[in-house]
């Protein structure tokens, strides 16, 4: 059994679609395309203003927003869509998020955008 397997493999390659086959016979594929929901995120907007402060860390700039006052899930929603904005590294931690560099102009801005109010701290 083992031999004739062999043989067989050297003449015929299988594909995807075959190994699956081998796998699961009673499968019947569908050639409809799946509809995958897309959901729009909505922010918590919240009444106390978002602080958006600079501070020199190991000699490095770093802009620091605190004061989300929704669930962590959002916060670190909007901590990608900031650095996706600025093209720069960052991170969420501690209910803070920490953004390489000076971008509090920038970043107060996209807030404002949003419809959260801020407010700058720091030189």
């Amino acid at each position: 059994m083992l031999d004739v397997f062999l043989i067989s493999k050297k003449n015929y390659t299988m594909d995807f679609k075959d190994q699956l086959k081998n796998l699961f016979p009673d499968h019947i594929e569908s050639n409809e395309p799946e509809e995958v929901p897309q959901e729009d995120h909505v922010l918590y907007i919240q009444k106390e203003p978002m602080i958006c402060k600079f501070e020199k860390r190991k000699g490095k700039a770093t802009t620091i927003i605190e004061g989300y006052e929704g669930s962590d899930e959002d916060f670190k929603i909007l901590a990608k869509e900031i650095k996706t904005k600025l093209s720069v590294g960052g991170t969420f931690k501690d209910d803070s998020i920490i953004i390489q560099g000076d971008y509090r102009d920038k970043i107060m801005a996209i807030l404002k955008e949003k419809g959260f109010k801020t407010k700058r701290v720091g030189g």
